[in-house]
């Protein structure tokens, strides 16, 4: 791709998803049949190996399209609950979601999870939101797929992101929690802060921000080296590409979601490998309890959006390499940014351990910014022996930090 003008990237991915495309139709659609011939002929090792090489097959190439949430149900402390989505609003860019419980259970914080615009689209929080469903009334940041978006939706850049917390908070009202996990910290900071310094009086309750980078200088990680290494003109003529003609979102500058998985992938390949090596041994073995773990991971973990050229790029230079919030230097439409205006917002942080995107220290950072707010208003929590998705995903998010996380947003909820 390197050997290609910008404009050509996304051109030349697309015509090699379309080569591709009716092989991994046909594989998936062999899937269901080949299962079928498999409760017949349970001691088929053909057959095994045949949906192994179809199940791979088709899981070998991207979606753009959102997953399902799949939230259908909840158990709470009052019983099961059914669960149900609702588009509360939605801008061009975002639908700000709710997860519905019938039963109601009436006086539950309202909590808004703010998700990451940063190639991953809202469902790889599905099991942040299940948890957080349990004790509270839960709306998510749906990000759009700007691919999908004209041009004249207009541009969406960091602001934008700033904006759009502030108007769903402003919608959800005075008695809202914010959670923001990893990207999203720096706006969400952000933009309670600038809530505070106008005095709004639907400032948040309280803030939690879970291994987010408020502060890369602090034990820069592999990701803060790689996006130091090079100028942000190198990333703006290598990494920016335009969205197709057959999209609504046509001539879009954007940071194209394939590119963004290659470098996910790159950055622990052999692992990825493996896995799929592994992924294709489990169905061979009949042992499809193993193998359906790893696709479901895949499914998710390879529907990418592609992101707005504007806000990646602003992204890299203000948060990665320039580090404007904490040096103070962070402006919202032209004015400063001052976390120090916050002193009715509570603060909740969280890192991993062995956090390898946002290391320790980063977004612990966040308390000597906020520093007029009250000390019995911060609290901090490392995680041991957890990695970054581990903080808001896994046992260790369900069992450990999610009950800190509950009793300090119910402290606060009064």
């Amino acid at each position: 791709m390197s050997a290609l003008s910008p404009a050509l990237h996304y051109q030349a991915y697309q015509a090699l998803a379309d080569l591709t495309t009716p092989m991994r139709v046909v594989a998936s659609h062999l899937v269901p049949w080949l299962h079928h011939g498999l409760f017949w002929l349970p001691e088929s090792r053909i057959l095994r190996r045949a949906v192994a090489v179809c199940e791979v097959t088709a899981l070998a190439g991207l979606t753009h399209s959102r997953p399902p949430f799949g939230i259908d149900r909840v158990e709470t402390d009052a019983g099961t609950c059914a669960v149900s989505e609702e588009a509360v609003f939605a801008t061009p860019f975002c639908t700000l979601q709710r997860f519905r419980k019938e039963p109601a259970c009436a006086g539950e914080p309202k909590v808004l999870l703010v998700a990451p615009a940063s190639g991953h689209f809202a469902t790889l929080l599905r099991g942040t939101v299940q948890t957080l469903l349990r004790d509270h009334d839960v709306y998510v940041t749906d990000w759009h797929n700007v691919r999908d978006i004209p041009l004249s939706a207009g541009q969406f850049d960091l602001d934008t992101f700033i904006e759009h917390i502030i108007g769903f908070v402003d919608r959800l009202g005075p008695h809202t929690h914010l959670v923001a996990v990893c990207q999203p910290t720096v706006p969400t900071l952000a933009a309670v802060a600038v809530m505070a310094a106008e005095g709004h009086p639907n400032q948040p309750r309280t803030m939690t921000l879970m291994a987010g980078p408020i502060d890369c200088r602090i034990n820069p990680t592999e990701v803060n080296r790689l996006a130091t290494d090079k100028p942000i003109e190198w990333f703006a003529k290598n990494l920016i590409g335009v969205v197709p003609m057959r999209y609504k979102g046509a001539f879009r500058r954007v940071y194209p979601g394939f590119l963004q998985i290659s470098a996910f992938m790159s950055m622990n390949l052999e692992r990825h490998k493996e896995s799929f090596r592994n992924m294709y041994g489990h169905f061979v073995n009949g042992e499809s309890e193993r193998a359906t773990g790893i696709k479901e991971f895949y499914e998710e973990y390879l529907a990418m959006m592609d992101l707005p050229a504007e806000f990646y790029l602003q992204t890299v230079r203000k948060v990665f390499q320039e580090y404007h919030l904490p040096l103070g230097k962070l402006e919202y439409r032209g004015r400063l940014v001052k976390p120090e205006a916050i002193r009715r917002t509570a603060l909740f942080t969280v890192e991993g351990e062995r956090d390898d995107i946002c290391s320790i220290g980063q977004t612990l950072a966040a308390h000597d910014l906020c520093s007029k707010l009250a000390p019995y208003r911060k609290q901090h929590h490392l995680q041991a022996t957890v990695g970054h998705y581990g903080v808001f995903n896994g046992k260790r998010w369900d069992r450990q930090i999610y009950p800190r996380l509950r009793d300090f947003i119910h402290a606060f909820d009064e």
